[in-house]
């Protein structure tokens, strides 16, 4: 078992509720695996699991090839984590907070407290009570309390909420680093795929308890549907041009759930070479004013996905 994470056929119950559905992870050293689904998905469930705050009701889960389990307290010490909300201490100041992680986590050496503010640049408010912290850094000092230790599996639970831009961006260089030049193994749950597209090296998407989608982070750009959009005077003329020719023409008006604006083709042969529809149009007397090749955004991807197996996104 060379997996750093695994998880078999893991499963979890709530009265009728099926909140986790045997899902099964693999996750290899040094990847940064993205665990996306919508609010209420199964992910925070999924989480809880691995780090035994919560007892599956059937299936396993292994951290660097040991069973996750209430006795087994040796597991987590080389584990990081931020599950939902991360926690402090309101009344301690930064540096105090951290310290009693350092105490906690048994580390001799006390200048890990200040390489840790220094990493996630907090070191401006180390005399600072952890109450009084913008919902940003208190997410800074989370991450700081997950990593102190230099574990080597690190589990994230919506990391980047309450970040500002340059946030996000700093902590997404940060868990790059620790993947690729310290092999530090890293989960990381969210439900912004976008955010996800831009660290992940796989990609996971779980919906309603299920594991619906598993793709390589490389591939991704390729998944995106791409359209040809198209307009002119005469519409009525360019879709009787394009239909004679075998294409297919979506209409304003005609999907009113779509709410288009200009006529859409999905044939993937004009997706490919708008150039040949530019010339059976100018060619049947009816130039286009606009031909664009657009390719749909990741947010769209991710509830096309989810639609497709017949998931509620009004959940």
């Amino acid at each position: 078992m060379n997996e750093m994470i695994l998880t078999a056929q893991l499963t979890k119950v709530y009265g009728k509720t099926l909140a986790v559905d045997h899902v099964n992870l693999s996750i290899e050293q040094g990847e940064i695996f993205g665990f996306l689904g919508l609010n209420g998905a199964g992910k925070t469930t999924t989480i809880r699991m691995l780090l035994g705050m919560i007892a599956p009701t059937s299936g396993q889960c292994y951290l660097q090839g040991k069973k996750v389990s209430a006795g087994n307290i040796s597991t987590w010490n080389d584990v990081g984590y931020i599950v939902e909300t991360p926690y402090s201490y309101p009344e301690l100041t930064v540096r105090e907070n951290l310290e009693i992680i350092r105490k906690l986590r048994d580390m001799k050496d006390r200048s890990c407290v200040d390489w840790i503010m220094q990493k996630l640049k907090i070191e401006g408010y180390a005399d600072k009570k952890a109450k009084h912290l913008s919902l940003g850094n208190a997410q800074r000092l989370g991450i700081a309390k997950a990593i102190i230790h230099k574990p080597k599996i690190l589990i994230l639970d919506e990391p980047t909420n309450g970040l500002d831009p340059e946030g996000i961006v700093e902590v997404r260089e940060l868990l790059q680093d620790l993947a690729m030049n310290v092999g530090v193994t890293i989960l990381i749950s969210s439900h912004k795929l976008d955010e996800i597209s831009r660290i992940a090296t796989n990609i996971a998407i779980i919906h309603q308890g299920k594991m619906i989608r598993e793709l390589d982070g490389a591939s991704l750009q390729s998944q995106l549907k791409k359209t040809l959009l198209l307009d002119g005077k005469d519409r009525s003329g360019i879709v009787s041009t394009m239909s004679k020719a075998g294409y297919q023409v979506d209409i304003p008006g005609e999907k009113p759930k779509q709410e288009l604006l200009t006529l859409q083709v999905h044939n993937e042969e004009a997706v490919n070479h708008p150039e040949k529809i530019v010339s059976l149009l100018v060619n049947a007397g009816y130039a286009p004013t606009l031909l664009k090749v657009e390719k749909e955004d990741l947010e769209t991807f991710f509830l096309r996905t989810i639609s497709e197996v017949g998931g509620d996104l009004g959940e």
